[in-house]
């Protein structure tokens, strides 16, 4: 069968290339073409449009790139119907993945989203786009599928592909001694993981609080985790003069072999979660007082930032979000998490507790199944 994916950002394309996997051996004479990245593409298949070519974050960003986007479009449209795909399997990225999923569902062709859009957090009226042009919708979360569902759409629940790709880590068995030695680290030192998002903003805002903690504990190496979008350029202006690191290609390592993190929010305070690394949750934006109350009064629909948190339903992790965070409180919260405190030890608690909800892993490889058996099923209905 044929198969048309797009994954428009990083991690789409990680957790793309573990589903296509999962495809390939489940129909081995399956023929993906794809939007992603380098890690899709070492899976097989043929690449039409690198990541890197269509990424466009904010609204600035958008407004400045109009004909990019437009371009992208239109060579995406000509290129389902050129080829005519069995199926479109879309990747998160809404903002480009759903008006996608209309455009093949008025064509003809069926339309499965992996990853669904987090509209249970912001923007709901999506949700009735998702109803009409999505076959099938694929969560990730346990609470989303009954949320998905009472709008009737047809929802699977599989498990959460960060298992897989945590699973599938390299140097997953390696000793603290070892990384340390291969990133030219001190072992004698704790390291406090920094990850301070993938968008221009988030590190403009993020980063300078944590770089504040950091130059309070010169006994601890904090090291930054370099996000994949960015480059070394990106972090120079902030980081120069600091007791900092920074490290590419790395991430799952650092979180891992870290005392614990300070983690701007997003995927990756589930993943330092998985990884079983204590944390502090942080973000900061532009607008002050006014930007806090428009986005818990407005904007965010849910009473957490923190996966962590949302999964869980209550507060395993703390948020410093926007007038939340003071430095004082980051210092003492950090300061607990460095030392065997109660808090660090119920942190742990409840992340093994996160890891029993979230599922082990596998979620690609089911997920896979599970369209493949339904393109089965649909041929000959």
């Amino acid at each position: 069968m044929k198969y048309y994916i797009i994954a428009g950002e990083p991690s789409g394309d990680l957790h793309g290339s573990n589903l296509m996997k999962g495809i390939f051996a489940k129909d081995p004479q399956a023929d993906i073409r794809f939007w992603g990245g380098d890690l899709m593409s070492a899976v097989g298949g043929t690449m039409v449009r690198h990541y890197k070519d269509t990424a466009v974050m904010g609204v600035w960003d958008v407004l400045t790139h109009l004909g990019k986007i437009r371009n992208n479009f239109k060579l995406c449209k000509k290129d389902i119907l050129d080829n005519k795909p069995d199926v479109l399997i879309l990747i998160d990225y809404p903002g480009f993945n759903l008006p996608m999923a209309e455009f093949a569902h008025n064509n003809g062709i069926k339309v499965f989203y992996y990853i669904a859009p987090k509209t249970w957090a912001s923007k709901e009226y999506r949700v009735k786009k998702i109803k009409k042009v999505v076959d099938r919708l694929y969560t990730i979360f346990p609470f989303e599928t009954p949320y998905f569902k009472k709008f009737g759409i047809d929802v699977h629940f599989s498990g959460n592909p960060t298992m897989d790709a945590i699973a599938q880590r390299q140097h997953a068995d390696e000793s603290r001694e070892d990384f340390c030695q291969r990133n030219n680290l001190d072992a004698g030192r704790p390291i406090v993981a920094l990850l301070a998002g993938s968008r221009q903003g988030e590190l403009k805002y993020n980063l300078p609080a944590m770089l504040k903690e950091a130059d309070r504990h010169p006994e601890c190496q904090f090291v930054i985790a370099g996000a994949p979008s960015f480059s070394e350029k990106d972090y120079e202006q902030y980081i120069n003069g600091h007791n900092v690191r920074l490290l590419f290609n790395e991430t799952y390592q650092l979180v891992s072999q870290a005392r614990c993190a300070i983690v701007t929010s997003g995927t990756a305070t589930l993943e330092t979660a998985l990884l079983n690394c204590p944390q502090i949750v942080l973000y900061l934006m532009w607008g002050g007082r006014f930007a806090d109350f428009m986005a818990k009064k407005v904007f965010i629909k849910v009473p957490y930032i923190s996966l962590v948190n949302l999964n869980l339903n209550r507060t395993a992790v703390e948020e410093l979000f926007q007038c939340a965070y003071t430095p004082e409180k980051m210092h003492s919260l950090l300061g607990d998490l460095l030392n065997d405190t109660p808090y660090r030890a119920n942190m742990l608690k409840d992340y093994a507790e996160l890891q029993s909800v979230i599922g082990g892993p596998g979620c690609s490889t089911r997920a896979a199944e599970n369209m493949v058996d339904e393109l089965i099923a649909s041929r000959h209905s």
